[in-house]
């Protein structure tokens, strides 16, 4: 098998994890179709121990395309997802433009790859928070069923893109050489934590009160579990960490009468999960040694407050696992080799 592959947003953080992941994990790419905006006129990206000059959105050659990764931002995949159906690409789309849509599939291949059949050429990939929270949570739904959950998220800068990631480090130069940082901006990242990721919803007094990505993490993975009734209560901070997202997760299970010992043996059987519990050890999830993974770390486990509560730390890189690794297992699905 040889697979004409167009990404979109080559050039982005996701988009040069995409290239990363597809080498090694041998998708079969036989040419590479790398685009982006004309900021990146003249870039080149590496692939299979080549170059490949980085073009401007091609939409021609995008719809000559076997497969196609979007990670351009939900307007770019809004306005270009219908062009490139019209052709015979097969999309994998990282952007929140289609996530809720129910023609669109959203899938996380260890949760519910049934989802994705044969006849889908537009698949969803989940928000990154989302995704990880999902993979601890789905073993949970199928041996006890969820009741309610409670979450707050420590979320790397890396997840606000590149120019985010290089500002906390220039940030931490100048705080670490006594210079002051600049008044008046948006609040730093450097030794601090900010509690609001994304918009805030105007809708009504409410929802104006939750930002974008707590209502992500919610509507996204009551979708994926199938379970429209799960309460999801979200708390999204941004945390001064290079890379990889950490939750800490209040479960509530409908089998009152499940253990500590029914609920590790559950998540240490899950796909995509390694169970990291060994506190005294210090075995621990922790983002420095999450990063780069295929997966999550789950560890300290232990009992809440009353009969079949758990709450749980996770971490997880949001760059691999919650987004680019994800879009290529999507795509391993509908070419199996």
């Amino acid at each position: 098998m040889s697979l004409r592959v167009g990404i979109v947003g080559a050039t982005g953080a996701v988009g040069e994890e995409l290239l990363q992941v597809m080498e090694q994990r041998r998708f079969p790419v036989g040419e590479l179709v790398p685009t982006a905006s004309a900021r990146s006129s003249g870039r080149v990206v590496r692939f299979q121990g080549r170059d490949w000059p980085v073009r401007p959105l091609d939409r021609a050659a995008l719809r000559e395309c076997d497969v196609v990764f979007l990670s351009a931002g939900a307007a770019v995949s809004r306005a270009l997802a219908p062009e490139l159906l019209a052709g015979r690409a097969r999309l994998y789309d990282n952007t929140s433009a289609f996530r809720l849509d129910p023609a669109v599939p959203l899938v996380v291949p260890e949760v519910n790859p049934h989802r994705l059949t044969p006849a889908h050429r537009h698949a969803a990939v989940a928000n990154c928070t989302a995704i990880l929270l999902v993979l601890a949570l789905a073993p949970l739904e199928r041996r006890f069923g969820l009741e309610r959950v409670v979450v707050s998220t420590y979320q790397a800068v890396s997840g606000a893109g590149r120019q985010a990631l290089e500002r906390l480090k220039d940030e931490l130069r100048r705080e670490l050489a006594g210079e002051p940082l600049a008044t008046g901006g948006p609040p730093p990242f450097a030794f601090n934590c900010i509690p609001s990721i994304g918009e805030l919803d105007p809708a009504d007094t409410v929802a104006a009160r939750t930002t974008g990505e707590e209502r992500k993490v919610g509507d996204e993975v009551r979708r994926i579990l199938e379970r429209p009734d799960l309460p999801i209560v979200a708390t999204c901070v941004r945390v001064p960490v290079l890379r990889a997202h950490s939750e800490s997760v209040l479960v509530e299970l409908r089998d009152r009468d499940a253990s500590l010992a029914d609920v590790c043996a559950a998540l240490r059987a899950a796909p995509g999960v390694e169970l990291r519990d060994d506190v005294a050890r210090g075995v621990m999830p922790m983002p420095r040694l999450a990063a780069g993974g295929d997966g999550i770390q789950v560890g300290r486990i232990r009992p809440a407050d009353r009969p079949g509560s758990f709450t749980f730390f996770l971490a997880g890189d949001q760059l691999r696992k919650g987004a680019a690794l994800t879009a290529v297992q999507l795509a391993e699905l509908q070419f199996p080799r």
